[in-house]
C-alpha cells in the first residue's frame, strides 16, 4: 500500500521515538510487550479493542491514541534491493530478546526482566537465551478490535458446532484459562510488472459423425479446437500481497482467517501493543518474496489467458520483469488458545477484527463409536421394515 497522507505529519520517527507522551523513548522500539503506565496511578496500560483507548484496569484512567504524536506517522513502503543488501536506515530495525520455541519453533520474545515463559501457540515452557535477534521494525498495525470475551465466545461457539469434538475439550476451553492476544508479522509487498508472452489461441468447432447406437445409426456433435498462434504484452501492477511471516502456526490456520483488512491498518507503534504480545517473523523478507511472487505469478497467467482470449488458451513462455519492489513488516491480531487436554495439545485461532475461527479439529472417538452403532441400528431397522413390507 502506497503511502497515506497525514495532515499532522510534522515531527520525524527519531523525534516521535523520544517525545512520545514524556515516557523518554531513548531506545528503539520493539515489539515485544510493550509497558505504558498510568498517569494517574502508574499501572499499566492496556489497549482496549472495544474503544480504540488505552485504558488502565486498575483505576480506569483511559487516554486517547488519536491525541498522541505518533499520529503524525505514515505507513511507507521500504526498498526491497536496499533490505536484500543490509542497507536499510538504521531507525529501521531493532533488537529484541527471542528464543525460539523447542516444539513449534515460534520465535518467542521476552522483556528484559523475563528469563523464561509458556509459548503461547503451544503451551510450551521456553527459556530464555543470551542473544538478541537484530530485525526489520514493523511499519503498521492493524489494532484488535474484539476483545478477548469476544473471541472466546467465538471459538466455543465454533467448538459447539463440531459433531465428533470430545465433550471434555468443550468443557475445558470454556472454563479454561484466557486467551492470548497476539499480533502475527507478515510480509507485504509491492511491484510493478511488465510481461511479454507467446502461446496459442483456441477456438471451439462442432463436426457431425454418425454413430451407431443400439443397432441404429445416430448423428452426434463433437467438438474441436482450431489453435492459433497468439503473442503480446500484459502489465499489473501488485499492491500489499500479503505473506505470512510466521511458522509457529499451520499456515491452513492462517490462510483460514482470512480476509484481512489491510485498508484499516495504522503506522506502527507500540502503544497498540500494550497487554498483548507480538511474534518475532520466522520467514526471511526474501523467503517472502519468493512466495509472494508465486501469488504474482498465478494473476499474471490468469492476466495472459484473459489477453489471449477465445475459448481455450495455452501458454508457451512468459516472461516477466519485475520493479520498483517495496515492501513493510506488519502486524496483524489473532487470539490463540493453546490447550493440553489428555496430553494432546489443541490450537484455536481467532481473527482479531472479524471474530473469524480456525483450529485443530478434534475428535472423540466415544462418540464416533456411538455414531457408527446408532448408523448400524438404523440400516437394521430399515432393511427389517422393507423385509417385512415385501
Amino acid at each position: 500500500m502506497r503511502p497515506r497522507p497525514c495532515p499532522h505529519d510534522t515531527l520525524s520517527r527519531n523525534e516521535l521515538d523520544g517525545r512520545h507522551h514524556g515516557r523518554g523513548f531513548s531506545r528503539p522500539m520493539t515489539n515485544m510487550q510493550q509497558h505504558f503506565p498510568c498517569d494517574t496511578c502508574g499501572a499499566d496500560l492496556r489497549f482496549e479493542p472495544k474503544t480504540g483507548q488505552l485504558v488502565c484496569q486498575h483505576c480506569g484512567n483511559t487516554e486517547s491514541l488519536e491525541q498522541g504524536p505518533w499520529a503524525a506517522t505514515t505507513i511507507r513502503e521500504l526498498d526491497f534491493n536496499a533490505a536484500l543488501k543490509g542497507a536499510l536506515p538504521a531507525p529501521e530495525m531493532e533488537e529484541t530478546r527471542v528464543s525460539k520455541c523447542p516444539n513449534c519453533a515460534a520465535e518467542v520474545e521476552f522483556d528484559p526482566d523475563i528469563h523464561a515463559k509458556e509459548c503461547p501457540f503451544c503451551a510450551t515452557p521456553v527459556v530464555t537465551d543470551t542473544g538478541t535477534h537484530r530485525h526489520i521494525k514493523p511499519r503498521a498495525v492493524l489494532p484488535f478490535a474484539l476483545d478477548e470475551p469476544t473471541a472466546h465466545d467465538a471459538m466455543n461457539d465454533w467448538l459447539g458446532a463440531l459433531w465428533f469434538a470430545p465433550n471434555g475439550l468443550q468443557d475445558y476451553a470454556r472454563k479454561g484459562r484466557r486467551m492470548d492476544g497476539i499480533y502475527v508479522p507478515y510480509w507485504t509487498y509491492d511491484a510493478d510488472t511488465a510481461t511479454r508472452y507467446s502461446g496459442e489461441r483456441g477456438t471451439v468447432y462442432y463436426e457431425t459423425r454418425t454413430v451407431m447406437r443400439n443397432g441404429k445409426r445416430q448423428s452426434i456433435r463433437v467438438a474441436k479446437v482450431r489453435w492459433r498462434a497468439a503473442r503480446g504484452q500484459v502489465a499489473r501492477f501488485f499492491d500489499d500481497v500479503l505473506v505470512l511471516a510466521s511458522k509457529s502456526l499451520p499456515k491452513r490456520f492462517t490462510d483460514g482467517l482470512a480476509p484481512w483488512d489491510l485498508s484499516a491498518l495504522e503506522p506502527y507503534t507500540p502503544e497498540y501493543l500494550a497487554g498483548f504480545r507480538a511474534e518475532g517473523y520466522a520467514v526471511s523478507l526474501e523467503e517472502g518474496f519468493a512466495e509472494a511472487r508465486a501469488v504474482m505469478d498465478g494473476v499474471i497467467r490468469r492476466d495472459i489467458k484473459f489477453d489471449i482470449g477465445g475459448d481455450r488458451q495455452r501458454i508457451h513462455q512468459v516472461d516477466t520483469t519485475v520493479r520498483d519492489v517495496t515492501f513493510k513488516h506488519v502486524l496483524l491480531p489473532v487470539w490463540l488458545a493453546a490447550y493440553k487436554y489428555r496430553g494432546e495439545t489443541y490450537r484455536f485461532v481467532v481473527n482479531g477484527r472479524t471474530g473469524k475461527v480456525q483450529g485443530q479439529r478434534p475428535y472423540s472417538a466415544v462418540k464416533i463409536a456411538l455414531a457408527i452403532i446408532a448408523g448400524l441400528i438404523i440400516a437394521a431397522a430399515i432393511g427389517l421394515a422393507y423385509g417385512l413390507n415385501a
